[in-house]
């Protein structure tokens, strides 16, 4: 079996990889690609793999809109932090939509679900998509808090109170209404699929944003848009042309 994963996050998709073959051993990843560019180009040039692994919110846009510019005829199983985007993927090739951060299991269970689509195929019958939908599982609830260790001692940290996530030396750093910082282990990706996708907003790689924290937004320079928070932050916050439409949509649909 031929697959290619499409992941933005490299580290994700590294991990995604190192699953898979433990999981399949004969699979062969062809293909890592980034962007939408990048996949159009490679399934516009040739590649066919057996099956994708896509993540959604890709460096430049949707992956949706690889489907606008290019046929893909392979089963999709597409991994996000998002939960709000299910319909949309089902409607293109998709088998499964597991939730990051995603386990062994998880992607044990999508595999399965890909052997089980091939079957029916092979034998002339058609999947059901009520069957395949319904295996999807609610999601998982929003976290309400974050356990941290500061000054020898272990406390929690409401998620309301979290003005943003950043990144700062390869460390995950939480940052409070009140100025007050705690560094946690789990990675930004990890992070946006356990807070509220309404509330929070991957503003960049770097930063994790709580709605409320938004102070106002200014346009920038080569169509991209400067956040300016409540509280200071370390850099300017700069959303790029690309992502600027959806950040604007997430922030109207208050």
């Amino acid at each position: 079996m031929n697959i290619i994963i499409i992941e933005d996050e490299l580290r994700t998709a590294k991990s995604l990889e190192q699953i898979i073959l433990k999981i399949k051993p004969e699979a062969k990843i062809t293909g890592q690609y980034q962007s939408v560019e990048s996949s159009v180009a490679a399934l516009s040039g040739g590649t066919q793999p057996d099956l994708i692994f896509m993540d959604i919110q890709l460096a430049d846009g949707l992956c949706f809109e690889i489907f606008k510019s290019v046929s893909i005829s392979a089963p999709v199983v597409f991994c996000t932090a998002f939960d709000e985007y299910s319909l949309d993927a089902f409607k293109n090739n998709g088998v499964d939509y597991v939730l990051k951060p995603f386990s062994k299991e998880d992607i044990r269970e999508a595999l399965k679900k890909v052997d089980e689509l091939k079957n029916f195929f092979q034998q002339k019958v058609m999947p059901d998509l009520g069957d395949l939908l319904s295996k999807l599982g609610a999601p998982q609830a929003s976290k309400s808090s974050f356990l941290v260790f500061k000054n020898q001692k272990y406390t929690t940290v409401a998620v309301e109170n979290i003005a943003y996530f950043f990144i700062k030396n390869d460390c995950t750093i939480i940052v409070c209404f009140d100025k007050e910082q705690f560094i946690i282990n789990q990675s930004l990706d990890q992070i946006a699929g356990m807070v509220s996708a309404k509330q929070f907003f991957r503003v960049n790689r770097q930063y994790l944003v709580n709605f409320k924290a938004i102070r106002e937004v200014e346009p920038y320079f080569l169509r991209k848009l400067y956040v300016k928070l409540v509280i200071e932050t370390p850099e300017k916050l700069l959303i790029n042309k690309e992502k600027s439409h959806n950040f604007l949509s997430w922030m109207e649909e208050r």
